[in-house]
Order: structure tokens, then sequence, then C-alpha cells
């Protein structure tokens, strides 16, 4: 795996250059000299995100609960002056 690096604009002259290079590996794409994002292969994208977990998982929460809708009643009520000294 090699890591590339195009400014925006080589990325915008030759963006097939900027698709092979990321079947390589990831093509950091910098903006003024600084890295401003990330070009990845879908594959390579897909192995990241898959090994995340959901909150409902890291959480250990029971299968199901994240298709339970909660509606929360809008607090109307101003508060009051906070003394922050």
């Amino acid at each position: 795996m090699s890591i590339t690096t195009l400014s925006s604009r080589d990325l915008n002259m030759d963006i097939g250059r900027a698709k092979r290079a990321a079947n390589d590996g990831p093509v950091i794409i910098t903006d003024r000299g600084k890295p401003a994002h990330v070009l990845l292969s879908f594959t390579e994208y897909q192995r990241i995100i898959g090994q995340q977990q959901s909150v409902v998982d890291e959480l250990g929460l029971p299968p199901g609960i994240e298709d339970i809708e909660v509606d929360f009643p809008r607090f109307r009520e101003m508060p009051g002056n906070v003394d922050l000294s």
C-alpha cells in the first residue's frame, strides 16, 4: 500500500491519476499545501467502516432499540438570567 499526495490543482487536472493511485492506497489531497481530503477506493472505505460498530452495539443495547422513535417535548420557557460571576 502506497500513499500518494496530490494538490487540489493536480487532482483537477488529472482525476484519472488520482483514481488509479487510490487503488494502491490512500490519496491525500492538499489545499494550499495542507492535507484537506483523502481519496480511497470503495473497497478500502468499506473495509474501514465495516470495523465500526453502531452506538447500540457499543453500548450493548438490545437489537431493535435503534428503531424506537422518541419524541421529546419542546421546552418553551426561557430560563432566567444566570449569574456567572
